[in-house]
């Protein structure tokens, strides 16, 4: 069977119709992505997609950098802290029995390791003896009293976690 324009059915005669709408519909649509694609590769000051994507591989590359910076100063601020003042304790005490007021005290100044140092200082009526003494790994080379011992003590202890 052969037809011809005059001699289409008006079934297919619909049928083309809405092929050639359809087709006008799709070309239509196929011009306005070619549009938007074409001003999307354009891009800002008319650079093209590529150089943008060079530019934020470079600050990528930028970024990485500046974080390893980061960590190796981090890294030096906590070898420094280790050896800051992380515990202290003042224990106030009455040294002899005839001055009261518990005016005598010993104080421990430690880092994270438990070095630093342990200060005394004895209240009489006559006169105030202070005392400073080193202290590596939470002992002392010189003979330490009960209250800096225990000032000691008290300023490794960790505070408790909140």
């Amino acid at each position: 069977m052969h037809y011809t324009l005059t001699t289409m059915t008006p079934a297919l005669e619909i049928i083309a119709y809405i092929g050639v709408v359809l087709t006008l519909i799709l070309a239509g649509w196929v011009i306005v992505i070619e549009l938007r694609l074409r001003k999307f590769l354009r891009g800002k000051n008319a650079r093209s997609l590529e150089d943008t994507i060079a530019g934020l591989v470079q600050n990528g590359e930028a970024i990485s950098q500046g974080i390893k910076g980061v960590g190796i100063r981090l890294e030096d601020m906590n070898t420094r802290l280790k050896k800051a003042l992380r515990g202290s304790h003042v224990l106030r005490f009455n040294a002899f029995p005839d001055s009261g007021g518990n005016q005598s005290f010993a104080a421990a100044l430690l880092n994270e390791d438990g070095d630093g140092i342990v200060l005394s200082s004895l209240y009489s009526r006559e006169r105030t003896s202070i005392y400073a003494k080193p202290v590596k790994n939470l002992k002392s080379s010189y003979e330490l009293s009960r209250e800096e011992e225990g000032a000691i003590t008290r300023a490794s202890e960790k505070p408790p976690a909140n």
